[in-house]
Parts: structure tokens; sequence; C-alpha cells
């Protein structure tokens, strides 16, 4: 007789981190994470210009303008950062895709001063204070 026959308690007890695991997995699996659309309220908007509304288009289907707004990359590393998005899925017409680096280019670079976030009030009951 096998020893997990002759206690199967313990046999149970040790295999059930492995139930929960497979339990886990099986009833959400990955993919279905990544294809939910999440809707984004925008708590803040991107600058005016031209390509403010593509922008707002094409960048918060699926994030916060914050994300935007605290970047300050160069012309080149927009273009990669534009071409990467557009391979996760972002849409950005063909004929838009420069003027829209442009755009993140001229508002968003390396010379632009730092990003101050807004203050919630959330933040102030909390006892915080702005510096």
């Amino acid at each position: 007789m096998s020893r997990n026959m002759k206690n199967p308690l313990s046999f149970i007890l040790r295999a059930m981190p492995a139930v929960a695991i497979l339990a886990m997995a099986i009833s959400a699996p990955f993919w279905a994470h990544a294809q939910k659309s999440v809707p984004v309220e925008p708590t803040e908007v991107l600058p005016p210009g031209a390509m403010q509304a593509k922008a707002t288009t094409s960048c918060l289907e699926c994030h916060e303008a914050r994300i935007i707004l605290q970047q300050r990359l160069s012309k080149a590393a927009w273009t990669k950062e534009i071409d990467k998005m557009v391979k996760w899925g972002a849409v950005v017409d063909g004929n838009d895709r420069d003027a829209l680096i442009d755009y993140l280019s001229a508002n968003f670079n390396p010379d632009q001063p730092p990003y101050e976030a807004q203050r919630t009030s959330a933040g102030k009951s909390r006892g915080k204070t702005s510096q």
C-alpha cells in the first residue's frame, strides 16, 4: 500500500495549493484581461494643438493623460514610443503618425519643465500639503 493511501488527508492537504492555482488559472485566462477595454476617465487633458483630438483618441483609449503629461522625450524617443504603441494596438492612422509625433515631441520634450501632478482632495484630507 502506498504512503498516500495510508493518510489520504495528508495527500489532499499537499495537493490543495496546486488545485487552487489551477482553479485561478482557468477561471480568468490571461488573454481575457488583455482584451478588456478599460474605460479611462481623463482627469487631465492634453495641451491644445492640431493633434490634440487625435492624441486624445489614440492614446487615452488605453491610459490616462498623466502617462503622457509626465513624459519628457526627444522626437526620436517619441517615434519609438508611438511605433511601440501601434504594435500593441493603438489606432494611429498612417497619415497622422508624423503629425502626432511632432505634437508629442513639441509638447513633451526634455526642454519642458517637469510635470507636476494635480493635487486631489483625497491627498489633502490625509494631511498632505503642497511644497
